[in-house]
């Protein structure tokens, strides 16, 4: 990595921080600083475990308590139990706190278009696609994949999604019951494992391996959501697989796949997987395919 590339980022974000006045304590002309505002956003109309809020922000347990606290003592959030859970504490906005929202955003929207006013259309049009391919790059730079159960939110989640698409893009539909198994207890140590991107707490890829054979697994249920397709995080969620897979112990990887799944082939043809004869009878397989893991 090139000084100069870390000397750019760091005067790049010390102009954001000016102008997205994070730096006044009344951010956006309010009585309080950034952290506590930004929280209040983040906790929503819905509101939120103040653990998902932990993940979601990157941020400590008790730095995240005295915010809501904070927050708590103005009277625009209320404290309270989960809905399916006591011991997991809620924030939720009182109705102050939902007018809050309100003025905030109205005061967002007049910061944003005081900084694009000052350019040309053609300037503005410059820095606002700028300002989207930053966002991209950034997510795939806080990108995250963790081992969890498939049982866990958001492994159920990535699945559900991956079903959403099969059903949307295969010709006839697609029939979870009708394809091949993959039940929970493959999914998890030793005999398989359920892998999960996460960007900023929330879920944007997932998929899975199992023991299928003495030295053999089978690749499941690889999925990206759509938001963050084109950044390379297909190929890093296919790497963290087979390095599951090595993890367990098992030195070949077999998938299948259906001829609609153009952009997936490619993937797997790239990443030197070679085609080889079925080796199952998955009703939507069209293709399979075989790695040595070496």
């Amino acid at each position: 990595m090139l000084a100069d590339e870390i000397s750019r980022v760091r005067r790049f974000n010390r102009m954001v921080t000016q102008r997205a006045g994070a730096l006044d304590d009344h951010f956006l002309g309010r009585d309080r600083p950034l952290g506590e505002s930004r929280l209040l956003y983040e906790i929503g109309r819905d509101g939120a475990d103040l653990r998902d809020l932990r993940r979601r922000l990157g941020l400590d347990s008790g730095y995240v308590t005295r915010l809501v606290q904070a927050l708590e003592e103005k009277g625009l959030v209320r404290l309270g139990g989960g809905a399916s859970d006591q011991r997991v504490r809620k924030a939720r906005l009182t109705a102050a706190g939902r007018r809050e929202i309100g003025e905030m955003n109205r005061r967002a929207d007049q910061l944003a278009a005081t900084l694009l006013d000052p350019l040309t259309p053609a300037q503005r049009t410059r820095l606002v696609e700028a300002m989207a391919e930053v966002h991209r790059l950034l997510q795939l730079a806080g990108l995250r994949i963790e081992r969890v159960d498939p049982a866990h939110p958001a492994a159920r989640w990535c699945v559900g999604q991956y079903f959403d698409e099969l059903n949307r893009r295969f010709e006839a539909g697609f029939d979870p019951g009708a394809s091949l198994p993959a039940d929970d207890r493959d999914l998890t140590p030793p005999r398989g494992g359920f892998l999960v991107a996460f960007v900023d707490g929330e879920p944007v890829a997932g998929g899975a391996v199992k023991s299928i054979a003495p030295g053999v697994a089978s690749l499941k249920r690889m999925w990206v959501a759509d938001t963050v397709r084109g950044l390379g995080i297909g190929r890093r969620m296919l790497d963290a697989l087979e390095a599951q897979a090595r993890e367990l112990g098992l030195t070949t990887v077999r998938l299948e796949t259906n001829r609609g799944l153009e952009e997936a082939i490619r993937l797997y043809r790239s990443a030197g997987y070679r085609e080889v004869a079925a080796f199952n009878s998955d009703p939507y397989a069209h293709h399979w395919f075989e790695k040595s893991l070496g």
